[in-house]
């Protein structure tokens, strides 16, 4: 049963659990197989960047299917009872959505991309050497769809 009295209705609270979060699960699907994996990742408020190396199993996915899922947890912890086995709970919030995947191709986009990265966990923007924007591949999830919840709402 759903707890709509948990939802995160405000847009700026959804992006500031992301903020928050040092980790993205991205879930991808190839024809009847549904891959999940975690990944670095920068935002922009409309946008996640993600990168890869230049082949893997992740591409072969993205290739196949270019619509994704994306989920973000930020505080979550379990409530214990000691005395009662179904009166155990979770604290937690969370955004999930889903969007489509694109490659970023140009060298200003890929150090976009990659800046938009760095600066979720340096808080900073880099200078990126040419040599390694060989070695890469930058995507973007443009997002279609996020909803956040919260323990925190109820």
């Amino acid at each position: 049963m759903g707890r709509d009295d948990r939802y995160i209705e405000e847009s700026e609270e959804i992006k500031a659990v992301i903020r928050r979060c040092g980790v993205c699960r991205l879930g991808l699907a190839r024809e009847n197989e549904p891959y999940i994996v975690p990944v670095c990742f920068g935002f922009d408020g409309h946008a996640l960047y993600i990168h890869t190396g230049t082949t893997g199993r992740k591409i072969e996915f993205f290739e196949a299917n270019p619509q994704v899922c994306f989920e973000f947890e930020d505080n979550a912890r379990v409530i214990a009872d000691s005395d009662k086995p179904c009166a155990w709970s979770m604290i937690y919030t969370s955004v999930v959505g889903s969007g489509r995947i694109r490659e970023l191709h140009t060298e200003d986009e890929k150090v976009g991309g990659l800046n938009q990265i760095m600066n979720h966990y340096s808080g900073k923007s880099w200078v990126m050497p040419r040599e390694k924007l060989d070695s890469v591949r930058v995507w973007a999830v443009d997002i279609e769809s996020m909803r956040g919840k919260s323990s925190a709402h109820s």
